[in-house]
């Protein structure tokens, strides 16, 4: 069955998943050390790790430039229970234990609905600022969480090259600035890997150079520093100037009000708070990718009013609305945008919970969305052991209309050789 939905424009129970939670910070590893082959050099301050470009940056004036923000959820996020197709009786047939009930969906259409648990993010969706794009994601179903992730954030198949789509949109932007983009998380993620300068920090507050602390009490360290690379040092040196650049931006950030008391006591948002705090300073930052972990829910992911997809879905739901809050005036220039390395298959387990299966849904919210819809070709469900929701629209074509209605950069240069489909989810796409 193929249909077009009225509103169209028109912990981990598995073995890989285990080793994802126990290896990533390897894995990663890994990853940054290829990022600094290619950008000359990625050095650690104190908790903070900076892949710096081989030159120095200038220095970043006050700039009210757009935003980006990606907040990954890993693990493979259940999107036909964050956005339920209530209108396809495969849906309810296919989940006798863990359907959500059509009564209880928020933002109910003719044939799609929020999950309940997104109540915060109701006052985003009524005035236009949050919108849901279904049945997106890789255009070929990988079910490995590892090979889909790197797929999903290097968005170029085929390419040897260590470079992520974010990087490549910070690349193709036209903006200058040490400190361009971030990511909040205890790694660097794919997405960001590349030659562009690109700082990773837990939170704000760990990011800071190693020995300039109230030990130091003459101020040397940061003296020693710059006295050591303020000249010279051909690539070397203009990295390490670019870096330490980078991190001393960042007490712009940190004098900015400290609002984390209104948000999850989690590390996501632990991590958007942070992120705030960096935007509201406006430094020159245009990409920023934050994780939130935990959502394969191969066992007991419970029902629709309590258990693990409530937990998870009420944390991202109350983590979003309070960072749009912290925003003010600034979340003008911010859009934001979820993605998830690929979706559940369509019917349950016998444990209650859903195995590895292909398309998702994707959240866009902030400026220039166009909001309170939901986007997306419906392919229908089928209620089968092995059924997946089909994709039908390439994630990299959302990405892409963020990417042109956003920023200066190329799509062509952020997503080589991918020709993107119109999605209309972004004002003037």
């Amino acid at each position: 069955m193929t249909a077009t939905t009225a509103t169209d424009l028109t912990e981990c129970a598995c073995p890989e998943g285990t080793a994802l939670a126990a290896g990533r910070l390897g894995a990663t590893r890994r990853g940054v050390l290829g990022a600094a082959a290619l950008a000359g050099m990625s050095t650690m301050f104190g908790s903070t790790v900076v892949t710096m470009t081989s030159a120095p940056a200038a220095a970043a004036p006050a700039t009210g430039r757009p935003v980006v923000v990606v907040i990954s959820l890993r693990g493979a996020a259940d999107g036909l229970s964050l956005v339920v197709p209530h209108g396809d009786p495969a849906y309810y047939a296919a989940r006798p234990g863990i359907a959500v009930p059509r009564e209880s969906l928020l933002a109910r259409d003719g044939f799609f609905g929020l999950h309940p648990a997104l109540a915060p993010l109701l006052p985003l969706w009524s005035s236009g600022r949050l919108a849901a794009v279904h049945a997106t994601g890789l255009p070929v179903a990988n079910r490995s969480h590892f090979s889909a992730m790197e797929e999903l954030e290097d968005a170029d198949p085929g390419s040897a090259a260590r470079v992520g789509w974010l990087n490549r949109m910070v690349g193709a932007d036209t903006g200058t600035g040490a400190l361009q983009a971030v990511a909040v998380g205890s790694s660097l993620p794919t997405a960001l890997l590349g030659p562009e300068t690109v700082m990773s920090f837990r939170t704000l507050d760990a990011a800071v150079v190693a020995g300039d602390d109230k030990w130091d009490t003459h101020g040397t360290r940061l003296k020693s520093l710059r006295t050591l690379w303020g000249a010279g040092g051909r690539e070397l040196g203009g990295g390490m100037r670019t870096a330490l650049g980078a991190v001393v931006d960042l007490d712009a950030a940190k004098a900015q009000a400290d609002r984390a008391a209104s948000y999850p006591s989690s590390d996501l948002g632990k991590g958007l708070a942070s992120v705030a705090r960096t935007l509201r300073a406006d430094l020159g930052v245009t990409a920023v990718t934050i994780d939130t972990q935990s959502w394969d829910m191969h066992v007991g992911m419970g029902t629709a009013t309590s258990g693990w997809m409530v937990r998870n879905t009420t944390e991202l739901a109350n983590a979003v609305a309070a960072f749009f809050a912290d925003l003010g005036p600034v979340g003008d220039r911010v859009t934001l945008v979820t993605v998830s390395e690929f979706g559940r298959r369509v019917q349950e387990n016998a444990n209650q919970g859903l195995d590895h299966g292909w398309g998702n849904v994707m959240l866009v919210a902030g400026a220039g969305v166009k909001g309170g819809r939901y986007y997306g070709t419906w392919p229908g469900l089928q209620n089968t052991l092995d059924a997946d929701l089909a994709v039908t629209t390439d994630y990299r074509s959302v990405l892409a209309e963020v990417v042109a209605a956003r920023t200066s950069a190329s799509t062509a240069a952020v997503f080589p050789g991918f020709q993107r489909e119109r999605v209309g989810v972004m004002v003037g796409q």
